[in-house]
């Protein structure tokens, strides 16, 4: 049996940056879409994006082959470009301690039994899924 085809949109974002934050994930499987979010009464950008990945993933019923778009840069190269570095040097990157190491941790093991490719997108571009997990962010965050 192969592995489903997945898409999915994340975003997060705090306002101010850090306070309170929400999360969102836009997934589409099978032609069907599934939107999630949450919030958090403190927190800063990039954990929340963190966390839209990682929920979104822990969402999967079953390993698939992922494509996951985020807008954000610090996601997408940390999991792509810095983390075996990161990895290499015991959570260490070149200015001292990797921050969000919990949920990097937490993203790592939430990947392991899915084939991810991460993309980077533009954020508020024309792209109808990354505005609707903005959309979706900023509604979780002022619940």
């Amino acid at each position: 049996m192969s592995k489903p085809i997945v898409t999915i949109y994340t975003d997060g974002g705090c306002d101010p940056n850090p306070g309170r934050g929400g999360w969102a994930a836009v997934i589409q499987i099978d032609g069907k879409t599934t939107e999630l979010s949450g919030c958090e009464a403190q927190s800063t950008n990039n954990r929340m994006e963190l966390t839209a990945a990682i929920q979104a993933l822990k969402s999967l019923k079953q390993p698939a082959t992922v494509t996951l778009f985020t807008d954000s840069t610090y996601l997408q190269k940390g999991i792509t470009e810095w983390m075996p570095g990161w990895l290499r040097k015991n959570w260490r990157g070149s200015n001292g301690p990797v921050l969000n190491v919990d949920l990097w941790k937490e993203l790592l093991e939430a990947e392991k039994p899915h084939e991810v490719t991460w993309k980077w997108v533009k954020g508020h571009s024309a792209n109808r899924f990354n505005a609707r997990a903005d959309a979706l962010v900023h509604k979780a965050r002022n619940k």
